[in-house]
């Protein structure tokens, strides 16, 4: 990244990155923090995947690193400066329009546990379609921790190359650990990770990208549906059971219109593998009918199990959203707190 003002720009997003960080760095359990924190530590240095790390670097980063957290918690968040303009971090739009022309891609929105996600990149791609805009971010400047692989704000969907292939990378060394045969090794399986690293990692994140972009779509079509106050119902039920609870139904829901039903026409073995492979605990626990479909897929190789999954699921999961909503509008206001505890019951009772 040559320009020097490119630079400037990028300290600034990761500022505002650490300070998340600082706020949110211990929400994961210690084994999950500390692969991420490895893997960060490998992005920051720039270290190809396939490189060992030392451990007493790695401790020394990590040591530095959480000491500029403990510095940061009471921190606030920095506008963006561009060209003597300050923007609100999280006003994406007003910052792209600036940002676009020079080659870059911001990102600034609220993931789980309302925790904040930045990232600047390069801009790969940029393309609108049916009232929506796709930004493909290459390589990323600025990052914070935790780098979902994509995340939809508005009208606007974002998709990260880098944290893509980032992501399956992680998937792929947890997986060596005792190389299970599930989903996630069959995905594996049809690429050669053994021999070809680099070339099977990106064979598979330029397959992968494809199904991540349906799940975005999907995401701004379930959007259309439920309306703003789905919003203001996740941040009533952050850091709360109920919040996974909500984000899995959604996700089920963004599936089903979208990503099932176009995995199933195309059959493509390696990202139906995939898709079940990297299902969260709770979107497993909670459509236990979509592992049914994909054991009927193993033994018959059609694909009909999951077009039934995705059109019984596109009914269940919006009536499932709206009751959840309709609980959060009677609760808002008048008991607030009992809203999760609620959704929560009224979820688990509606797994399908």
């Amino acid at each position: 990244m040559p320009n020097p003002a490119i630079s400037v720009l990028a300290e600034a997003v990761q500022y505002n990155c650490h300070v998340s960080d600082a706020r949110h760095g211990a929400d994961d359990s210690l084994c999950i923090y500390l692969m991420k924190m490895r893997e960060y530590f490998r992005w920051e240095k720039h270290l190809p995947y396939g490189a060992s790390l030392e451990r007493e670097q790695v401790g020394a980063w990590l040591q530095a690193r959480e000491q500029l957290w403990e510095e940061l918690e009471e921190a606030e968040m920095r506008p963006i400066e561009i060209d003597g303009q300050r923007y609100d971090p999280f006003d994406a739009e007003a910052i792209n329009s600036q940002l676009t022309p020079l080659g870059l891609v911001y990102s600034g929105g609220l993931g789980n546990r309302a925790k904040p996600h930045f990232v600047l990149g390069a801009l790969e791609q940029r393309r609108s379609s049916e009232g929506y805009s796709v930004f493909v971010v290459a390589r990323e400047y600025a990052r914070d921790l935790s780098a979902p692989p994509a995340m939809t704000l508005g009208r606007t969907i974002f998709v990260r190359r880098e944290s893509l292939r980032r992501y399956l990378w992680e998937k792929l060394e947890g997986w060596r650990w005792h190389r299970p045969d599930n989903a996630l090794g069959r995905a594996f399986a049809c690429y050669d990770f053994e021999g070809a690293l680099e070339a099977s990692l990106d064979a598979m994140t330029e397959r992968e990208i494809k199904t991540l972009l349906l799940h975005e779509q999907g995401e701004y079509a379930a959007g259309q549906r439920l309306g703003e106050d789905w919003n203001a119902m996740l941040m009533t039920l952050a850091n709360t059971p109920a919040e996974l609870m909500a984000r899995a139904v959604r996700d089920h829901l963004a599936d089903c219109l979208v990503t099932l039903p176009a995995l199933a026409e195309t059959g493509e073995p390696a990202s139906l593998h995939c898709y079940i492979g990297t299902l969260t605990g709770m979107r497993q626990h909670l459509f236990p009918a979509l592992r049914d479909a994909y054991e009927t897929w193993l033994e018959s190789a059609a694909t009909e199990a999951f077009m039934h999954a995705a059109e019984q699921g596109r009914t269940h999961w919006e009536q499932l959203a709206e009751e959840m909503l309709g609980l959060y509008r009677r609760h808002d206001g008048e008991t607030p707190n009992a809203s999760p505890d609620a959704i929560r019951h009224l979820v688990e009772s509606r797994r399908l």
